[in-house]
């Protein structure tokens, strides 16, 4: 369930940021050759940083990429270690939860109020608003899910299985990770075409 929604929210991310990429080409191109401008990549690009955050949120969160200062965390006791990996996992969700929560306000004054843009589109402001926050829903959902299950294995004692999912990333965790990761792009790259439409004959 993990792995699916973080391969659907990286998906979206890239998505997101290449249709941009096009724009700011399309952008530059007409600006130089046909002496025109579009007048709205500037506005979208805020729209979609925004969007792109909240996703990022998300990602890094499942990534466990999010920093922290852990300069005396491996020095500190494992029952100490155990109980801050736990807090900072609950407080991260309290946290997104009240981003969410703060952000349903400004959407709500946004519709009120009929905000647009104070750009050539005039663009109304309460649709980027509200993809960002479904963005936003989405990092608190995801967070309370992690401190739900965080509890969930600290009160069953299972702390080798909190540390290790909610303690900070370690040096030999992201070397592991790199060289998975260089694992499997150096094994779709030696396949050969023949292997491959062999591959596909045989599924």
């Amino acid at each position: 369930m993990k792995d699916a929604i973080e391969r659907w929210l990286g998906t979206l991310f890239g998505f997101i940021f290449v249709a941009l990429s096009c724009m700011v080409a399309v952008e530059t191109l007409a600006r130089k050759i046909f002496n025109f401008s579009l007048q709205g990549a500037d506005e979208l690009g805020g729209y979609t940083l925004a969007l792109g955050a909240t996703i990022a949120f998300s990602l890094a969160l499942m990534g466990r990429t999010h920093i922290r200062v852990d300069v005396f965390h491996d020095r500190l006791p494992s029952w100490l270690q155990t109980g801050l990996n736990w807090l900072s996992v609950v407080c991260l969700a309290a946290f997104a939860g009240l981003l969410a929560y703060l952000a349903w306000f400004v959407v709500q004054d946004t519709q009120a109020y009929q905000s647009v843009s104070q750009t050539p589109w005039a663009t109304p402001l309460q649709y980027p608003q509200s993809a960002w926050l479904v963005g936003l829903i989405m990092f608190a959902l995801v967070s309370v899910g992690f401190a739900l299950r965080a509890t969930w294995l600290l009160v069953r004692g299972d702390f080798r299985v909190l540390n290790l999912e909610f303690g900070p990333r370690t040096t030999k965790d992201e070397v592991d990770e790199e060289l998975h990761d260089l694992k499997a792009r150096s094994s779709s790259e030696t396949m050969s075409p023949s292997a491959l439409v062999s591959t596909g004959a045989q599924k």
